[in-house]
């Protein structure tokens, strides 16, 4: 297996395409996404003050993982709306969910993030109008636990320390 080579400094490296990307998410099958928003971690600041000291630190406090909201075509399959349905009614169902970056032939993975313990908190429907030619969209929003960061197969190789 050939490892991608590390690039030098200042030389260009183009980011990944934000469009090359799909989601798998535990027994869901069918589902065309085509938007992924809110991917955010936010760590609260704390002001502390230590005993005999005029300064006041700045200290990392509790970490909330915003909500994520996932835009999907509209098919004849009933999965996502399940999930939410069965979280309406009480029975919240969490699952993991990956975010796979492809990279820019959109066939290898470069980066996946790793949505831990998701669950529908929030669903919306398309919006439908008769002089619109559009795909109707419905989304989803879900609220998880964690978020880890993976590099995919077809990411560069992190430079070694010198």
């Amino acid at each position: 297996m050939a490892t991608a080579a590390t690039p030098q400094p200042g030389a260009p490296v183009d980011p990944y395409r934000a469009y090359n990307f799909k989601l798998l998410i535990n027994n869901v099958t069918n589902g065309h996404f085509t938007e992924v928003s809110g991917l955010e971690i936010n760590i609260r600041k704390v002001d502390y003050r230590e005993a005999g000291n005029d300064r006041i630190r700045a200290i990392p406090g509790q970490v909330e993982y915003s909500p994520i909201t996932l835009h999907f075509g509209v098919t004849a399959s009933r999965e996502l709306w399940d999930w939410v349905s069965s979280a309406a009614k009480g029975t919240v169902n969490r699952r993991n969910i990956s975010i796979v970056l492809l990279d820019a032939a959109g066939t290898a993975e470069v980066l996946r993030w790793n949505v831990i313990s998701a669950w529908p908190m929030q669903w919306r429907g398309a919006h439908l109008n008769t002089l619109a030619h559009e795909i109707a969209i419905e989304s989803i929003t879900l609220a998880y636990e964690s978020l880890e960061l993976e590099s995919g197969s077809a990411a560069p190789a992190a430079a070694s320390p010198a």
